[in-house]
Formats: C-alpha cells, sequence, structure tokens
C-alpha cells in the first residue's frame, strides 16, 4: 500500500523570501530594477537579510566579481541616496544592508588575501564622493531626530567599517574617516546621559579603535581631539562607560565567589576536576577578562592623552555603583514586603568610581596567569597604572587624606601566609590602596616562568609613587614594612633562582630597581616617611634580611669577573648601588655584637635591637645621584608591537560581536506599512505612516 506525504510535512523546503531573492539576482550580474521606476522604494521596505548578502558576496569569485561589480556598486549607491529619507524604516534597512554590504566584502576579502576585492568594488570613480557623502550623512543621522533604532544601526556600521581588517592600517576606508571626523558627535552623544545609556559603549569603543590608526605614523584627527577634549560632561562619560564594565566584572566575581562558599564541597570538587581538563585560553573566566580589553584600551587612551580626564578618576559613578533598594521598585499600592530575612548586601565590596574599579579589577586579574591573554590583560592594567602614577593631580588625589576609599582588593589563597585581616577593606587614602596591590603581585608571582616585564611596570609604578612623595614632601601613613618584605623577598627569589633566571632575562637590572628604592629610602626617607620610627624599621629590616644583601653582592662579583656576560653594564650599576645598604648592615651588624657581647645576650628581641639601632646613626654614607629620577612613560618603540597586537584583538572581538547585535536590532524593527506583494507594483509608498520606534537593545560589554 503506497503512502501519501502530507502537505505542510517537515520535508517540505520553506519559502525563500523576496529579499533573498533579489540578492541572488544583483549577484549573478542581473538588474532587477529595469521593469520597476519604485523598485528600490519598494526594496528598502523589505526587511534585510544580514546573513544572505554575506553569504552571496562569499560566493564570488574573480570573474564573477567583475560581472557583479555595477550591481554592487549600485546596490551602495542607493543605499546612501535613502539615508537622506524621512521613512524611519527605509532609513534603517539601509543602514542595515550597507551593514550586510561592508561585512561581506570585508569578509570576502580577509578570506583570499591574493585578491583585493575592496579596490574593486570600491575603485569606483566616484567612491570618493559617496564614501564623503556616507560620512556626513552618518553625522547628521547620530545628531538628529531620528528612531533610536536607526542610531544605534549608523553605530553598528561605523563599527563595521572599522573593524573590516585585522590591521586597522591597512583599512582603505580609514582615510574618509580622518577626512571627515565624526568626533564632535562621539562626544555630543557621550555628554547626553539618555544617548549614552544607549549607544556610550559603542562610542568608546569605536574612538579607541580609530585613535589608533597610523598613531605614530601620521597625523590622526581623532588622537589631537581627543587630547585636548575639556568637556567635562563628555570625559564624565566616556569614563562612566569604562567604570560600569570594570563594576560589573567585579560585582559578578564577588557573587560568583559567595555561590562557589555556599556550594557543596562535592560540587567544588567536581568542578576543580573539570577544569583540570579545559584549556587556559578557552576557560569562561579567559573570555571574559579578554573581553575588557577594548574598554582597558579606552581607559589607557584616555589617561595617556589626555590630562584633563585624569580629574574625572575619583568622580562617583552614581549609576551604576550601587544595587539598587528594594523599596524603590515598589509601587504605592504593593504591601510591604518582610525584609528581615533577606540577603545582606555588603556595598562597600563595589567600587563606587574609576579608580577603585581598576583597582578591584587589577587585583582579579592578578589571580589569573596561567595564559598569555590574561597576561596582556594584566599588562594594560599596569600601563594605565604607570600613565597614572605619572601625573601630578592624580597623585595629590591618590594621596589626599581627606579623600579615603574602603577598596575590596582580592587576594590570591597561599600556603605560606595568612592574610592581615585588619587590612583588608580598611578605609584609607588611594596611594596606600595601590601599593596594597603592587605589593600583592610581588608577593604573588615568584615562580619559575617569572614575568619578568609585568615585575619591571610593578616596580616602576611603585618607583614614581615614592619619588612624588619626596618632590612634595607627602607623609603617607603606610605600613612599610610590608612593602620592604615584598621586596626583599623578591630579591632572595632572584638570588635563589639565578641559574634559572639569568638565561631567561635580565634579572640584574630588575635588582637594581629594587634596591634603588632602598637607597631611596635610605637617603630621602626623611622628607615622606610618616614618623622617625619608619627609619628605624627600615635598618633593622636590611640587618634582619642581611643574608639576602650579601648573596647579591657575592652574584654581582661573580659576573663582574665574566667578560662574556651580557649584562655587565647592569652588573656594575648594581655592584654601585649595593656600596650603602652593605655599609649599613657592616655598622650596625658591628654595633650589634658588641651590645650582645656586653649584655651576655644571645638573641635578642626586636626591640633590643631597635634601641641599638637608635643608637647608632653615626655612620657615613655615600649619596648617590638620581634616586629620584625616572625616564617618563613613552609608549614607542618598547610597547608599539604589543598595542598593535591589543588593537587587533579588540577589532576581532568587535567584528565578532557585530552580526548578533545587528540581527538583533533588525528583529525590532516594526512593519510601518503592509509590503507590497509584487516588485513590479507602480504604486508609491513614500506616503505611508510611521508607526512609533520602539527601544534598541542596549549593546553592552561582556562580563563575567
Amino acid at each position: 500500500m503506497s503512502s501519501r506525504k502530507r502537505s505542510g510535512s517537515g520535508s517540505t523546503k520553506r519559502p525563500k523570501e523576496k529579499v533573498v531573492y533579489i540578492y541572488e539576482l544583483l549577484c549573478r550580474g542581473e538588474d532587477p530594477s529595469s521593469d520597476s521606476p519604485e523598485f528600490w522604494n519598494e526594496f528598502f521596505l523589505l526587511q534585510p537579510n544580514f546573513e544572505a548578502l554575506e553569504t552571496e558576496i562569499g560566493k564570488l569569485n574573480g570573474d564573477q566579481l567583475q560581472v557583479v561589480k555595477p550591481n554592487l556598486n549600485t546596490l551602495f549607491q542607493k543605499c546612501i541616496e535613502m539615508l537622506d529619507t524621512d521613512h524611519p524604516k527605509r532609513l534603517c534597512n539601509s543602514l542595515h544592508t550597507l551593514c550586510s554590504l561592508f561585512y561581506g566584502i570585508f569578509k570576502k576579502s580577509n578570506s583570499d588575501p591574493t585578491f583585493n576585492i575592496l579596490n574593486e568594488v570600491f575603485g569606483h570613480e566616484k567612491m570618493d564622493e559617496w564614501l564623503k557623502l556616507l560620512m556626513q550623512y552618518c553625522n547628521r543621522i547620530l545628531l538628529g531626530d531620528v528612531p533610536e533604532n536607526a542610531r544605534f544601526m549608523c553605530l553598528k556600521l561605523l563599527q563595521v567599517l572599522v573593524t573590516g581588517t585585522d590591521n586597522v592600517n591597512q583599512n582603505a576606508l580609514f582615510e574618509h574617516l580622518m577626512m571627515h571626523s565624526m568626533f564632535d558627535a562621539f562626544v555630543r552623544l557621550l555628554s547626553d546621559p539618555t544617548f549614552r545609556s544607549q549607544h556610550g559603549h559603542d562610542i568608546v569603543i569605536l574612538l579607541t579603535i580609530l585613535v589608533n590608526y597610523r598613531k605614530h605614523e601620521a597625523t590622526n584627527p581623532y588622537v589631537v581631539q581627543l587630547s585636548i577634549l575639556a568637556d567635562e560632561l563628555a570625559l564624565n562619560g566616556y569614563g562612566q562607560m569604562i567604570s560600569q564594565s570594570l563594576i560589573d566584572f567585579c560585582r559578578q566575581y564577588i557573587q560568583s565567589l559567595n555561590n562557589v562558599q555556599s556550594s557543596s564541597w562535592f560540587s567544588s570538587l567536581s568542578n576543580i576536576v573539570g577544569n583540570m581538563f579545559v584549556s587556559d585560553e578557552g576557560c569562561e573566566r579567559v573570555q571574559q577578562i579578554k573581553a575588557n580589553n577594548g574598554l582597558l584600551l579606552a581607559l589607557y587612551e584616555a589617561v595617556h592623552l589626555n590630562r584633563n580626564f585624569i580629574t574625572t578618576l575619583a568622580h562617583t559613578q552614581a549609576e551604576s555603583s550601587a544595587p539598587p533598594s528594594p523599596s524603590n521598585t515598589l509601587s504605592l499600592a504593593q504591601p510591604v514586603p518582610d525584609l528581615s530575612n533577606a540577603p545582606i548586601i555588603d556595598i562597600t565590596q563595589y567600587p563606587t568610581n574609576l579608580l577603585v574599579a581598576v583597582f578591584q579589577y587589577c587585583s582579579i586579574v592578578m589571580q589569573d596567569n596561567k595564559n598569555e591573554s590574561s597576561i596582556a590583560n594584566l599588562k594594560l592594567c599596569f600601563l594605565i597604572l604607570t600613565c597614572i602614577s605619572e601625573d601630578q593631580y592624580a597623585n595629590s588625589m591618590m594621596h589626599d587624606s581627606n579623600l579615603t576609599f574602603k577598596v575590596m582588593l582580592h587576594r590570591a589563597q597561599m600556603r605560606h601566609r595568612k592574610l592581615n585581616v585588619d587590612r583588608v577593606g580598611k578605609s584609607q587614602p588611594l596611594a596606600a590602596t595601590l601599593l596594597d596591590l603592587l605589593v600583592e603581585f610581588i608577593v604573588s608571582h615568584l615562580m619559575k616562568k617569572f614575568p619578568m616585564e609585568l615585575y619591571l611596570l610593578c616596580i616602576g609604578v611603585i618607583h614614581r609613587i615614592l619619588c612624588y612623595q619626596k618632590r612634595c614632601r607627602v607623609r603617607l601613613n603606610y605600613p612599610w614594612k610590608e612593602l620592604w618584605s615584598a621586596l626583599i623577598g623578591l630579591l632572595r627569589f632572584l638570588v635563589n633562582q639565578e641559574q634559572t633566571l639569568v638565561k631567561k632575562c635580565n634579572i640584574f637590572h630588575l635588582s637594581l630597581q629594587v634596591v634603588n628604592i632602598f637607597n631611596l629610602f635610605i637617603t630621602y626617607g626623611d622628607t615622606f616617611l610618616a614618623t622617625t620610627n619608619s627609619y628605624d624599621e627600615l635598618y633593622y629590616e636590611l640587618n634582619r634580611e642581611e643574608k639576602v644583601f650579601t648573596e647579591i653582592h657575592a652574584m654581582v662579583l661573580r659576573y663582574t669577573a665574566m667578560p662574556e656576560c651580557e649584562y655587565k653594564d647592569d652588573v656594575i650599576k648594581l655592584l654601585n648601588a649595593l656600596v650603602n645598604i652593605l655599609a649599613i648592615v657592616k655598622h650596625f651588624q658591628n654595633k650589634i655584637k658588641e651590645w650582645l657581647a656586653e649584655q651576655g645576650l644571645s638573641t635578642p628581641t626586636e626591640e633590643q635591637i631597635l634601641d641599638v639601632v637608635r643608637k647608632n646613626y653615626d655612620l657615613t654614607l655615600k649619596l648617590q645621584d638620581s634616586l629620584d629620577q625616572y625616564e617618563r612613560y613613552s609608549e614607542t618603540p618598547l610597547h608599539t608591537n604589543f598595542f598593535k597586537v591589543m588593537v587587533r584583538d579588540v577589532v576581532n572581538d568587535t567584528r565578532k560581536h557585530i552580526y548578533g547585535y545587528v540581527k538583533e536590532a533588525i528583529s525590532v524593527i516594526p512593519d510601518q506599512e503592509m509590503l507590497l506583494s509584487s516588485m513590479n507594483s507602480s504604486s508609491a509608498s513614500a506616503a505611508a505612516t510611521p508607526a512609533v520606534t520602539p527601544a534598541v537593545p542596549t549593546a553592552t560589554p561582556a562580563t563575567l
């Protein structure tokens, strides 16, 4: 017996969308508009299909492209002409089609490096004029009275343009973005709280990428304009987008810790075992940290280029710094709920301004040092801290004893130490918190895969803070013994691991930086140490750890006798830098031995040693030059390649998310008139009444 298939069964293919059929005609070189003068007006009423147009362009080979090139140019031209319309649906659809067109062309170009599709498609004699017109229309849309989804799509189109190639310097369209700057439009949007909440993230990412186009090769108008920007509202808006992302990341991290602590031991064990078999680079935490690269790079560009931005670092971020109060969400008709059993939210755990958010974020990233992505992210954090620590205003703000913050720094669990509960979450000046952060890095990264570059940056920030304190005679109330112990522990590690590390990196240069910090305390400590007892404690620590300095001296002497040593200059500098420390150790060791002999003791207490130190400061030290001087930070040439890679990662990450955002945005564009049943109809569609445009989903940065 034969059976008949039901109509409408799963075997029936879904009808092809009319817009997809038109894409196919255009990419076969046919002209679908030849029989209908109203074709393009009606075409832009059809909902675009991002994926279909991208796919059709991807199928073209070199010969086919020559045939299709006039159609692609015509489609491009008609999209630009339609940007002048007052019809909301046509405006949004033309922007969406431009996104699809550029996205597909760039993707095709990147997949076949031997074939320059950009020149083939955009080599039209009027292309410069069209692109100029496109930039003008984009500027008008961003600032005009248009539906928010049109503004959203315009920003996504600009993101498609700037992320077309992995290397922004090779993007042929950037020159048009440079000649027709939209910086003023971005500033106005960032200054408006409503526009900033909807589009601020996209604008900040766009500015970050645009600033990095040929930054060191030619004059970039975005670099110039960002460096002189003084609009306080815009700068605050710029900083608020960055702090919002970092604060959300920190908040989610704290919540995840609370969830882990409340889970059973069995589930925790399962997670640990499961993570053993997950690639570090592919794990969720790494991807979430990597997703912050764009806004961290934006923060770096701001603090590096614009001194006015420093004033926004300590501004309280009221819009996103705290969870909402439950009472604010009640209506008058609702009864007041019983909050006696509600969970208590410790608001002090969450950052309240950009600088606090950066410190807390750094403390989280520091704990993940097993993969290159996290190390690169942490390096970017240290470069930001370097720029901040060189700024006079930032230092004065961080050292202001009347401006204190309670910052929750996250510390790694380590077997050989106990966390000082009294120091966790203490309200103190931000300079003290920054030193806590740097001390934590020093003591928690002494490992075989030694991050030499990060340590140099870390010690450099400490040196800059001390130079400011010495120069301005600022006496920060800080437990300096923690810093001295951490630095001595670092020197001990370098001595113990000398045979392994000397083959990989210049340990003498790092040792020299650390020793010079001690020399700075010895020579100029009276200008910035809070109490006279601090000097006594410093000399006590130097004598207590005299073995470390003796071993370093012996190591240096060995290498001075080696003619083939490639670090000879740093070895000699380190030898000279040790003179005062060795003199102090020798002087007080003799005094202590004499006192012990007089008292008939063998194991003196700390207070007894301190008393000997106080009574025997009669020693002569050598005055060393340039201890309070440092080479100001410069991006070139040392960090040029690092930022090229970082910008490439930001470009790739932004491009990866464009498709999802555009697809989501187009799904909320309403049908504002009935689509015509046939593209050959000649009815006038321009008189259609626009409908109310719904809100566009806001593009937010990836968080934990």
